[in-house]
């Protein structure tokens, strides 16, 4: 991934494409000559159909290429490699780190979701995974969560791993600081981006002005 605190996840279901990736270009900071400290974007389009990820991968790859945003797409390596993504976050059941590896072969990304589990975490990276990623940190609407992460986690992984790691789960402008304190690399947001009070670019100004 790029540089950047922030890991941006795409809203469930995309209803106009035209008009999100026009919304993504303005979270991103395209015409204001600068990208707003998002280090990727993962296409999670929960439902959607393959064509239907592939169509929204082809028009928004573009928009993170031009502002050095690396782009994922969620659960599906195979996916991913058709599109040409940058990478793939895989869930426990989606398949294994060597699997993907094999697939998308090397200078890809892969991310794996480890809840709250360390020893999750140390399969992950043992098997050569990019990032690890714990949470639900706090309650969330994008997804249903059943696994909750507590921020200690984040200090134990900072302190015994160099893998990267990505804080997860109903994250809010007011509760991104204490995560990254306690040892995030990253911090995951969705719907405090695109459901922000004010608007997506709103929403993501909220969160560089809270970490800056």
């Amino acid at each position: 991934m790029s540089q950047g605190l922030l890991y941006l996840i795409t809203p469930p279901a995309v209803h106009d494409l035209d008009a999100f990736t026009e919304q993504l270009a303005a979270v991103l900071g395209e015409g204001a000559g600068t990208n707003a400290e998002a280090a990727c974007l993962q296409l999670r389009l929960k439902g959607a159909s393959d064509d239907e990820v592939l169509r929204a991968a082809e028009a928004l790859m573009p928009v993170c290429e031009r502002m050095g945003t690396g782009f994922l797409v969620n659960d599906r390596a195979d996916l991913a490699k058709l599109a040409g993504a940058d990478g793939v976050h895989l869930g426990q059941s989606d398949g294994t780190v060597a699997e993907a590896r094999k697939l998308l072969g090397e200078g890809k990304d892969i991310g794996v979701t480890c809840h709250g589990s360390i020893h999750l975490a140390m399969e992950a990276g043992e098997a050569g995974a990019d990032y690890v990623a714990f949470g639900a940190f706090f309650p969330t609407s994008t997804k249903e969560s059943l696994h909750h992460a507590e921020p200690d986690v984040l200090t134990r992984w900072q302190a015994m791993a160099t893998v990267p790691q990505v804080a997860i789960g109903g994250i809010t402008p007011a509760t991104a600081r204490g995560l990254v304190e306690a040892g995030a690399d990253f911090v995951a947001i969705s719907s405090a981006i695109w459901n922000a009070e004010g608007g997506p670019a709103a929403g993501m100004r909220a969160f560089v002005e809270a970490l800056s």
